[in-house]
């Protein structure tokens, strides 16, 4: 089973990140958001951590992750666990996708995405939703 993070940064005005991926790879030109792959002998969160230092050049405290839900494709063997954060150090700069853009939570789903991050989208949703 291959584990991927990923990560819905959410700035003050409730808007979340999400990134254009790389038009080489696969889901090209698709909007997700940000994160990787956990490498072996990593914990998630730590994994979180790192993908976001590389993909958008911020950092986080593992405190700052909160579990949101997750999604898998037990035909692939993936599964992905979605946090939530609220703080981070640094300024968001795109530097492994495409491009980036700022949405309402309940507008991410409308977006162009690759499966598994529909169902991210709505943990996203319910999450809020339940914390008022």
């Amino acid at each position: 089973m291959m584990v991927v993070v990923a990560v819905a940064l959410m700035r003050g005005d409730g808007a979340v990140l999400l990134q254009q991926r790389p038009l080489d790879k696969q889901h090209g030109g698709l909007w997700e958001f940000p994160g990787g792959k956990v490498e072996a002998g990593e914990a998630a969160a730590d994994a979180a951590v790192r993908e976001l230092a590389e993909e958008l050049g911020i950092g986080v405290a593992p405190a700052a992750l909160v579990p949101v839900g997750f999604a898998e494709n037990r035909a692939r063997g993936l599964v992905i666990l979605l946090y939530l954060c609220r703080a981070w150090e640094g300024a968001v700069q795109c530097l492994e996708g495409e491009a980036l853009c700022w949405e309402a939570p309940e507008r991410i789903a409308g977006l162009d995405m690759p499966p598994l991050d529909y169902p991210l989208a709505q943990a996203l949703l319910d999450h809020l939703r339940a914390r008022g």
